[in-house]
């Protein structure tokens, strides 16, 4: 698997200025109570939302602590460390949050002492538990952290405090030092947490997706009303154990996939591409209406409509997975 695709680890500033302090404390207090866009932090109680290394651990104590050491040109650094979902999903639900606050310690302490700041710079950080919405695979666990840090650190050199930068050109790059870091941190991670043979799971991954891309290689099965864009149903993996049918369109000479049925075996996606593509004089709103009424049955409903599906003949092939890893060995 690329190491560029391991994680991503955004960084940015607020400037010391009124107008960048009111979105400071904007961003502090969206972090302490949001997941995401739309919606709500899930606190529980008697746990602390913030974990504390030195500059606070509620939204007033952030924002004094920034504020007292904040340096001429930044008042604060935000950091963001959002492993790839196609990982998380393969490491155990319950070790999630575990991992994600490993993860953003590790490479946090690591990353300054790299840099020769080994008195340390006050931080605080925050789990987030969102799901994605990225259009071919919504839905998916997306645990991460936000970092908050200071515009200054202590330079026991100077006794003082100095400012706290991230350049980034050919002389220094603390940003590409960072993104190093971060993804040596997670392969680490991912070996001890998943195992060894994670990396080529995920390669198995990867290949079978570009496998299902070939069905647009067909002709195509229908077309989008009024559009002249077509469609091919198909399936596309979502996990080791999870896939979704939908139909594959292409944007801008890119295959894209689209789902409508999410959350399936294997075997029940690829029953339901074929009943697509059998069925596609019916239409594609007519496949969102069935994808619905799926949805809302119940295990003995579903259980009962994909046993229907296996008695039908639906001898038409889609491209497949070329193999499968036994996750369960």
């Amino acid at each position: 698997m690329d190491r560029k695709q391991l994680c991503i680890a955004n960084v940015q500033y607020k400037k010391p200025t009124q107008n960048e302090s009111k979105r400071a404390n904007g961003l502090l207090r969206y972090l302490t109570y949001r997941e995401g866009r739309d919606e709500a932090a899930r606190q529980k109680a008697g746990r602390e939302r913030w974990t504390d290394h030195g500059l606070g651990g509620t939204v007033t104590e952030i924002a004094r602590s920034c504020e007292a050491l904040k340096s001429q040109h930044v008042l604060l650094f935000s950091l963001v460390y959002n492993v790839n979902p196609d990982l998380m999903a393969m490491v155990p639900p319950a070790q999630r949050e575990q991992f994600v606050r490993e993860l953003t310690e590790q490479t946090t302490e690591t990353f300054f002492e790299a840099r020769g700041i080994d008195t340390g710079v006050e931080w605080a950080y925050v789990v987030h538990h969102r799901l994605t919405d990225n259009p071919q695979s919504p839905g998916q666990h997306n645990p991460h952290t936000h970092v908050v840090l200071p515009g200054t650190f202590f330079n026991d050199d100077l006794g003082d405090r100095a400012p706290l930068y991230f350049t980034q050109n050919k002389s220094v790059n603390h940003i590409g030092l960072l993104h190093d870091l971060t993804e040596q941190q997670v392969a680490d991670q991912m070996e001890r947490y998943v195992g060894p043979d994670w990396d080529a799971r995920c390669d198995v991954l990867f290949a079978n997706r570009e496998q299902q891309k070939r069905v647009v290689s067909d002709t195509p099965d229908s077309w989008l009303d009024d559009i002249d864009m077509p469609l091919w149903y198909g399936v596309r993996q979502t996990d080791e154990r999870t896939s979704a049918a939908g139909y594959y369109t292409l944007e801008k000479d890119e295959v894209v996939f689209r789902p409508l049925f999410a959350g399936l075996n294997h075997e029940e996606a690829e029953l339901l591409a074929r009943l697509m593509r059998l069925d596609a004089d019916h239409g594609l709103e007519s496949f969102k209406r069935t994808a619905a009424t799926v949805e809302q049955m119940t295990k003995p409903e579903r259980a009962a409509f994909f046993n229907e599906l296996r008695g039908i003949n639906l001898d038409i092939q889609t491209p497949s997975r070329t193999q499968d890893w036994d996750i369960d060995r």
